[in-house]
């Protein structure tokens, strides 16, 4: 591939499937089998999908992108082939447990830096509760071991889990560079100090949290448009995926608020919010690359 043909660093809009996982009735998001909510997901503007059929997402022009969940070390280099022959463009992997030694998490990071460079399929670990990446401090140590790593962020685990909002987050994110600079994946959710996804209405705030989770998506864009070409597997197209991952409430994510009946329901639209979400991460990248507003 000569210089004139080698792809600009971008954005693609894609969504997790979950989004639209038990939408209540009063949703203006799709209902109906998967060929609808993807056929909606296009027509929304979407670019891609995780979690779908990767047939199904190619016959609508949608990129197919996968994940896992991986408890213990074994079994990843053939699943990825696997992913790889299957066309989707990459795979963000939940990883362990928390309890993991640092040998037992070494164990870990080297089966996907292997994996991935095997199967020439990105695999972007986590940072998610419960997993070993859900201390920070812990995460920057193991990128100090494992600097071949790439991350999807859901900064809202941290977020909310190690209070981030409790002292400087502007600190916080300068001591979190070595991961920033490794984010090839987000995960669109905005949480507060006490909920790890929560409604924030048309995302123009200027306030904390939606301010915080501005600056972490556009420093991560900003990493990503830097280094994206050096990547040991480089994104396909050279694109970063932002996929608003916004749960329903039986899942422990979405919050119950009281509706106009007076009966407990999800506190908003998590196919509206989707939306902003996107809108705001577009802007967040903007913003990376020196677009005017």
């Amino acid at each position: 591939m000569n210089a004139t043909s080698d792809p600009s660093p971008a954005l693609r809009r894609d969504l997790n499937l979950g989004n639209t996982w038990l939408l209540p009735e009063w949703s203006t998001g799709p209902v109906g089998d998967e060929r609808a909510v993807l056929e909606a997901a296009s027509a929304a503007g979407y670019q891609g999908v995780q979690g779908a059929n990767p047939e199904l997402c190619r016959e609508l022009g949608l990129v197919p992108v996968t994940f896992d969940i991986r408890i213990e070390p074994g079994g990843l280099a053939e699943q990825a082939a696997r992913w790889a022959d299957q066309g989707f463009a990459c795979a963000t992997l939940m990883v362990g447990t928390g309890f993991e030694s640092d040998a037992e998490a070494d164990r870990l990071a080297d089966e996907i830096v292997e994996a991935s460079a095997a199967a020439r399929i990105p695999l972007y670990l986590e940072t998610h509760r419960a997993t070993m990446t859900q201390d920070m401090w812990r995460t920057l140590q193991l990128v100090e071991r494992h600097p071949d790593l790439r991350f999807n962020g859901d900064f809202s685990h941290w977020y909310t889990g190690q209070d981030m909002a409790a002292s400087d987050v502007h600190a916080k994110l300068d001591r979190l560079a070595p991961v920033i600079d490794r984010v090839r994946y987000v995960h669109g959710r905005i949480a507060s100090p006490g909920c790890v996804q929560v409604d924030v209405g048309d995302g123009r705030s200027d306030d904390a949290p939606v301010s915080h989770f501005r600056e972490m998506w556009t420093r991560v864009f900003r990493c990503f448009l830097s280094g994206a070409a050096a990547d040991p597997v480089p994104a396909p197209g050279l694109e970063i995926g932002f996929a608003p991952e916004l749960l329903p409430g039986e899942f422990g994510y979405a919050r119950y608020v009281p509706g106009p009946d007076g009966a407990l329901r999800e506190e908003s639209d998590r196919w509206e919010q989707a939306l902003v979400l996107t809108r705001i991460a577009a802007e967040c990248f903007d913003s990376a690359s020196g677009a005017p507003a």
